[in-house]
């Protein structure tokens, strides 16, 4: 029954009594009638207050949190499902929303999460990588919620490296909370294949190139790729760029202060080009696992991708680092350290604003990462985070971590627009197909000039 209504039996009520009582009872009656009005009125104000909800819960209570992902696979869900868990210990009235979406490096999720956010229906909290991908699509576009405060409170401001501060921020403004540091430019290889043929870990291209011209002799996959999804090529160029051109004019590639038509760039993509001959070559129907599975089973030799490669090794296929397989920086990059990092921020207009706070206190929290981390493949973003908990992998890769030149990475989205990264994408698999390097060098220059004009 609606309050107005409420109201109407109320008035009749008292007006069709007024002549049955006598005069000693007009008090009583007028008191009676006062405190009728008062729980009409209290009724009115508690049916506004609760928004016309039937059930008792008031929107926006805070007792959920929708936390969106594209951690599905591999190593990455039981880091996730480890994280929620220890989120649940600690927030035992607040129901958490796995709202995770496959594909990897965010391919599908990314256009589910643009269609959300642009429906003004955003998730609570959902995975973005710091750098552009962050700063300039979300913040720019006034979509994300200023996390200073949060930082002051939980005192991250010296737990967390200034330069992965400065990604996650603009203007001066923090708007996400890093959880993790992966290295994009790894090379993965199988021990046993390598043992046997007497190859060291190739630390030039030269090296390398000796390495696979010797294996596919023996009829051996050199090079694992996995393509299907258009990343995965994206990312073996850019490891190409920074072994070729050094950190310095890597970095500048994304500012248009060196072109893509530069001869040393092209140098690069006819390198790059070259190291497409020695894969296998169902690559385009093969995602990153499939790439990784092959060199753990001995069907190629080597394969480049981020760290998160070490979580499916150990995680997943249960392989042992530095026994069944091994690691050493893309050729090249040695003394550079390709950061990607995964970041949850607070959207605006999330409906459970203060729950999604609980989640980053723990996601930043030395204890949320310490659990994430290892089965994830990556280490920790803070600089406090217990070194005994991570393998020999992460134990190197911290150390390496704190020594090495930071370059920003292109196909993950934190070098480059995300408009760009779309661009490239579909550019660099063309080149793939067709080995034009002229034609690639162009297109980028022509879409990163549009990009960041």
């Amino acid at each position: 029954m609606e309050a107005g209504h409420h109201s109407d039996v109320c008035s009749r009520f008292i007006y069709q009594r007024r002549f049955r009582r006598q005069e000693e009872e007009i008090i009583v009656r007028k008191s009676f009638r006062g405190m009728i009005l008062l729980s009409c009125l209290a009724l009115v104000w508690m049916t506004a207050a609760c928004g016309g909800q039937s059930d008792g819960q008031e929107a926006g209570d805070n007792k959920q949190v929708e936390i969106f992902s594209w951690w599905t696979g591999a190593g990455e869900e039981a880091g996730l499902n480890a994280l929620i868990k220890l989120f649940e210990e600690k927030n035992s009235n607040i129901q958490v929303k796995n709202a995770a979406v496959a594909g990897g490096a965010g391919t599908n999720a990314k256009a589910t999460l643009a269609t959300r956010m642009q429906g003004d229906d955003p998730p609570d909290t959902f995975q973005v990588h710091g750098g552009s991908e962050l700063n300039d699509s979300w913040v720019a576009a006034g979509k994300m919620e200023p996390l200073n405060d949060l930082y002051k409170e939980q005192g991250w401001m010296d737990k967390f490296p200034k330069e992965l501060i400065d990604m996650v921020s603009k203007d001066g403004k923090i708007y996400s909370v890093p959880v993790n540091i992966h290295r994009g430019n790894v090379l993965w290889y199988n021990a046993k294949i390598f043992d046997e043929n007497g190859i060291e870990p190739p630390a030039s291209f030269d090296d390398f190139f000796k390495a696979a011209e010797k294996l596919k002799k023996k009829g051996i996959t050199p090079l694992a790729l996995g393509d299907k999804e258009p990343w995965g090529a994206t990312h073996l160029l850019e490891t190409v760029l920074l072994g070729k051109l050094g950190p310095e004019d890597y970095g500048k590639l994304w500012t248009g202060k060196l072109s893509f038509e530069d001869p040393k760039v092209k140098e690069a993509l006819k390198t790059y080009k070259k190291m497409l001959t020695y894969t296998n070559k169902d690559h385009a129907a093969r995602n990153w696992q499939d790439a990784a599975q092959m060199v753990a089973k001995g069907e190629a030799a080597m394969h480049v991708m981020g760290d998160w490669a070490k979580g499916y090794f150990t995680t997943d296929l249960k392989l042992k680092p530095g026994k069944d397989f091994g690691w050493t920086a893309t050729p090249g990059t040695e003394g550079s350290f390709m950061v990607i990092t995964d970041t949850f921020g607070l959207p605006k207009g999330a409906k459970n604003p203060k729950a999604t706070q609980e989640w980053l206190r723990v996601l930043g929290s030395a204890e949320g990462q310490d659990v994430f981390n290892p089965l994830k493949g990556s280490i920790p973003a803070r600089v406090d985070a217990d070194v005994n908990k991570y393998d020999e992998y992460g134990k190197e890769t911290i150390e390496q971590f704190r020594d090495a030149k930071l370059t920003p990475s292109l196909a993950h989205g934190s070098a480059a627009p995300e408009g760009f990264v779309t661009e490239a994408d579909q550019a660099v698999n063309t080149f793939v197909t067709q080995g034009n390097v002229d034609r690639l060098a162009q297109t980028l220059k022509e879409k990163l000039e549009q990009a960041i004009q």
